[in-house]
């Protein structure tokens, strides 16, 4: 693996902790709450971390646009539409299978705590939309994958970065939702040799997720999942 590959990971790595560090900066400048603090903090450092990847990733980026193999305009566009339906109707199967087979609670603490923040500070939503996706899928999909798939078959490199993917989130139970959707991203990247749609088809999903429950009440959302638990175990 090149050593700039290497790089990436660690930024994403610092990327992850520098939010604490930026977050207490912003504390002690601003007349603002913990809470606040910790927001703008993690806006900032996802958006620093997203440049410093993007740098070291250029070369990459320059040969992507050079490659004549990989999917058209058109075919990058019809990837990303028909990839961010494939991820939702993954994650739905998962979902089903979690709660009815494995007895599994519905409901990620990773998202509600996402849209806990989102609703505070909207700017938040950078974060899952934009910047997330994009480092997500050149670490999971581009590196890892692309790395393991070249030694390795499909299955064996989708399996292992989608169980990374999903350990990364910091929900070991859901690890079949994370697991299945880093799969569909696999593929689109197989597919159409272009990277730009996985981070398409992620961004689009998490903009559905926001965008479904930003005007939800978080009472609402546990009553929905309560409703949707008992129909499923009936």
């Amino acid at each position: 693996m090149p050593k700039r590959y290497w790089w990436v990971i660690i930024s994403y790595i610092i990327t992850q902790f520098s939010v604490i560090l930026t977050g207490s900066i912003v504390y002690s400048a601003f007349p603002v709450s913990k809470l606040e603090a910790s927001i703008y903090g993690g806006v900032i450092s996802f958006l620093l971390g997203l440049i410093v990847v993007l740098l070291l990733m250029r070369s990459d980026m320059k040969q992507g646009l050079q490659q004549r193999d990989g999917a058209s305009i058109w075919g990058i566009i019809t990837w990303s539409i028909l990839g961010t339906f494939m991820a939702i109707f993954s994650q739905g199967i998962a979902n089903f299978i979690q709660i009815a087979l494995l007895g599994i609670a519905p409901g990620s603490e990773n998202t509600q705590g996402i849209m806990t923040m989102a609703r505070a500070i909207p700017l938040f939503v950078i974060i899952p939309v934009l910047t997330a996706p994009v480092l997500e899928e050149i670490i999971f999909r581009k590196i890892i994958f692309g790395t393991l798939y070249k030694r390795t078959n499909f299955f064996i490199a989708a399996l292992i970065s989608a169980a990374l993917f999903a350990i990364i989130h910091g929900e070991p139970q859901h690890i079949l939702v994370y697991g299945t959707m880093g799969l569909v991203f696999a593929y689109l990247y197989v597919k159409t040799k272009r990277i730009i749609v996985p981070i398409f088809a992620h961004m689009a999903m998490n903009g559905i997720v926001v965008i479904a429950q930003y005007n939800l009440d978080p009472a609402e959302i546990e009553k929905q999942l309560n409703e949707l638990q008992t129909v499923l175990l009936l």
